[in-house]
């Protein structure tokens, strides 16, 4: 999806700054959202691609002037709302006002060790990989009005295929409630001048972990 978040490449924003020490949350409430996050996510209320793409469709303003995890919890409220776990008005209230969607299952004290563990991504094959390790190729120029993991300034350029990691799920297909639909996953690297123009640092490389679906042989 082409809205804010996808920056790579922006100018106007100043540089990176990196702030020494940084804790874990700067705020108590921020890993509070975090633990939710994690606990509807083995409640297999949303996938992490659904926070993503509810994440690119905040408005540009709310976008750029939230935190990072003022942003996660616009998201969780969306998906909270748009899947009927909760409506905008138990929201606003702090407490329901109905009866509520049941959860697949819950994340308790039980589990919480288990249940907090990364999930793998990784699928079994659903067909032969098109490409391998020194193949060159190229990006396809689309412009998703969905959730894509292909950010805008790596489109339509040529690449050399570095690593092939398996199929995994297909954040392209799960963000829009379409299933795994497990796709090839490939390390493309890229020279900087392809990406940044010729006045670029000659040594620089750029690689980007791509989806069979966003190459073609080049």
């Amino acid at each position: 999806m082409d809205s804010v978040h996808d920056m790579g490449g922006t100018d106007g924003f100043g540089k990176v700054e990196v702030e020494k020490n940084e804790p874990p949350f700067h705020a108590k409430w921020e890993g509070r959202v975090l633990a939710m996050q994690r606990a509807m996510g083995y409640a297999g209320a949303w996938h992490i691609d659904h926070s993503r793409f509810a994440q690119e469709k905040l408005p540009p303003v709310t976008y750029l002037s939230a935190s990072y995890y003022k942003r996660w919890a616009l998201a969780m409220e969306s998906n909270v709302t748009e899947r009927g776990f909760a409506t905008r008005e138990e929201l606003a209230a702090g407490h329901a006002q109905t009866p509520g969607k049941q959860l697949p299952r819950k994340l308790t004290t039980d589990v919480v060790g288990a249940g907090l563990s990364r999930a793998s991504f990784y699928r079994q094959q659903q067909g032969p990989q098109k490409f391998k390790p020194g193949d060159k190729v190229r990006t396809r120029n689309t412009h998703p009005a969905t959730h894509t993991r292909l950010p805008r300034y790596a489109r339509d350029k040529v690449g050399v295929v570095e690593l092939c990691h398996g199929c995994h799920m297909y954040p392209d297909s799960v963000a829009t409630d379409k299933g795994d639909d497990p796709q090839w996953l490939y390390t493309v690297v890229f020279d900087g001048r392809d990406i940044w123009g010729p006045d670029t640092d000659p040594t620089l490389k750029v690689s980007i972990d791509a989806f069979e679906p966003y190459l073609e042989p080049a």
